[in-house]
C-alpha cells in the first residue's frame, strides 16, 4: 500500500509546466520583507564604500596603506578575488551545459548573473588601484593626440583585455539564456515591466526556426565560453608569475589560479542560492540535491586548491633555493602567519566536513562552510600578493603593509556594489530558467480509458 502511495505523492508534488511559469513569475512580484532590508543594508555599506573612495580620490593614494615594496595591496588582492568568483558562473552554465548536466538548470542562473556582476566588480580595482581614475583611458590601446601607445609589457593592460573579453561574452551569454524566460514573463506582465520585458525579448515568438538558432547559438556560446575559464584567469595569474619574486615565479600558477577561481565561486554560489531560496521561497525548484551537487563540486575543487598549496611547499623545499624556502617559511611563520594559516584552515581543513552527506544536505552547514571558503580565498590572494612583496630578497628592502580603514571600507563597498546588482537582477528577471526547468520534467501522460 506505501509502497505504490509514494510515487503518486511524488507525481503530485512533481510541477507542472504551468506551474513553473507561474512560480519563477511570481518571484517578481513583492518579495518578503527581508528583500528590502537586505537591500537597504547593502546600499548603506555601499555609500561607506563610494565615500572612502571618494576621500581617497580628494587626498590621494597615501591614505591607503603601501609601504614599500608592498605597492600591492588590498585593492589588486580584491581585483584577483573578484575575477576569480566569476569563474564558477562560466563552469556551471557552460561546461555543465556540454556535459548536460541536468541539475544545473535551477543554479545555472543566478551563476551567470554572479558572473557578470563579479566582472563588473573586479573591473573597478585596477581602476582604484591606480589612484587617478581619469587617467585609466591611456590603458586603452587606441592611437590619440599624444601619440602615446600603451605598454604592452604591463599586467594591468592584460588585465583590461582579459577583463574586456570575459565581460563581453559572459554578458552575451547571460542575455541570450534569458531571452525565452522574459518573453514568456512578458505574456503575463502589465505596465513598465511589460514594455522592459518586450524590448529584451527581442521579438521571441517561441517559433520552431527561433528555436533552431536560439539552440545552435547557446551551444556555440558555451562552447566559446568555456576556454575562458582556463585563459583569462591564466592571464591574471601571469601578473605574478612573469615576476622574479620568490613565491611568484612558478609555472603552477595558471592551473593553481584556475582551480582556485573555480572554488570560490562555487563557494559564492551557495552563498547566494541560500537566502535566493529562502526570500524567493523556490524551495520546489532549488532542491537539498542541487545543493549536494554543489557541495561535491565545492569539495573536489578544494582538494586541488589543496594539493596545489602542498606542491607549492614541496617545490619551495626542493628547489633548494634559499630565497624561495624563506618566502614560505615567512608566510608560515612570519609576521603574516595569521593570514596564512586563516587560508589553510578555511580552505583545506574545514571543506573535509564535505565527506560526510549529511553535512552537504544540511543547507545551513553548506551556508557556514561557503562563508568560510570565501574568507579563506579572499586571504590566499592576500597571502600571495602582500606576504611575497613583502619579504623579497634583501632585508633593507623588506616591508610590513597594514590596510587602512580607507582600503576595509572600499573593499567593504565592493560587496556592497555586487550584492546591490544582483538583489536589482533577482527582483527584475528570472533567477530560475523557466525554459531548462521544463525541459527536465517529465511530459505529462494522458490518462487511459479504461
Amino acid at each position: 500500500m506505501t509502497a505504490t502511495a509514494r510515487p503518486e505523492k511524488m507525481a503530485a508534488t512533481r510541477p507542472t509546466y504551468a506551474d513553473v511559469t507561474r512560480d519563477v513569475v511570481a518571484t517578481l512580484g513583492n518579495p518578503s520583507k527581508a528583500y528590502y532590508g537586505l537591500l537597504a543594508f547593502v546600499l548603506v555599506v555601499l555609500a561607506i564604500g563610494v565615500g572612502a573612495l571618494l576621500y581617497q580620490i580628494r587626498i590621494g593614494l597615501g591614505v591607503a596603506g603601501y609601504t614599500p615594496p608592498v605597492m600591492w595591496g588590498v585593492y589588486i588582492t580584491t581585483f584577483v578575488f573578484w575575477v576569480g568568483i566569476a569563474h564558477s558562473g562560466t563552469l556551471i552554465s557552460a561546461i555543465l551545459f556540454l556535459f548536460r548536466s541536468t541539475w544545473r538548470t535551477a543554479v545555472y542562473r543566478t551563476a551567470e548573473a554572479m558572473t557578470v556582476f563579479a566582472v563588473m566588480t573586479a573591473g573597478l580595482f585596477p581602476l582604484i588601484h591606480v589612484g587617478r581614475l581619469w587617467y585609466a583611458y591611456w590603458l586603452i590601446p587606441y592611437p590619440n593626440q599624444r601619440q602615446l601607445w600603451v605598454n604592452f609589457k604591463s599586467p594591468l593592460v592584460w588585465d583590461l583585455f582579459a577583463i574586456g573579453t570575459y565581460l563581453t561574452v559572459s554578458t552575451l551569454f547571460l542575455i541570450l539564456g534569458l531571452v525565452p524566460d522574459v518573453a514568456a514573463i512578458r505574456d503575463k506582465a502589465t505596465g513598465w515591466r511589460k514594455k522592459l520585458y518586450t524590448i529584451t525579448a527581442l521579438d521571441w515568438r517561441g517559433t520552431d526556426q527561433q528555436w533552431r538558432h536560439y539552440s545552435r547559438a547557446y551551444l556555440y556560446m558555451a562552447a566559446l565560453a568555456t576556454p575562458l575559464v582556463l585563459s583569462v584567469h591564466s592571464v591574471v595569474s601571469w601578473d605574478f608569475a612573469v615576476s622574479i619574486v620568490p613565491g611568484w615565479h612558478a609555472t603552477i600558477f595558471a592551473p593553481y589560479f584556475v582551480a582556485g577561481a573555480i572554488y570560490s565561486g562555487v563557494a559564492l554560489v551557495i552563498t547566494l542560492l541560500v537566502p535566493l531560496r529562502k526570500v524567493f521561497r523556490m524551495e520546489r525548484y532549488i532542491t537539498t540535491d542541487h545543493f549536494e551537487n554543489l557541495a561535491k563540486l565545492l569539495l573536489f575543487t578544494g582538494m586541488i586548491v589543496t594539493y596545489a598549496y602542498v606542491v607549492e611547499y614541496f617545490m619551495a623545499w626542493y628547489s633548494g633555493n634559499q630565497f624561495e624556502r624563506d618566502a614560505f617559511w615567512n608566510r608560515a611563520f612570519g609576521d603574516y602567519w595569521w593570514a596564512t594559516w586563516t587560508m589553510i584552515i578555511c580552505n583545506s581543513f574545514l571543506p573535509l566536513f564535505l565527506w560526510f552527506k549529511k553535512i552537504r544536505r544540511s543547507i545551513p552547514a553548506l551556508l557556514l562552510l561557503s562563508l568560510f571558503v570565501n574568507l579563506g580565498m579572499w586571504f590566499e590572494r592576500f597571502v600571495i600578493i602582500v606576504v611575497s612583496l613583502s619579504h623579497e630578497y634583501e632585508p633593507y628592502a623588506m616591508g610590513h603593509y597594514t590596510p587602512t580603514w580607507v582600503e576595509w571600507a572600499i573593499l567593504a563597498g565592493s560587496f556592497a556594489w555586487f550584492f546591490t546588482w544582483f538583489l536589482l537582477f533577482a527582483k527584475n528577471f528570472p533567477t530560475v530558467s523557466i525554459v531548462e526547468v521544463k525541459e527536465v520534467i517529465p511530459m505529462p501522460r494522458r490518462k487511459m480509458a479504461h
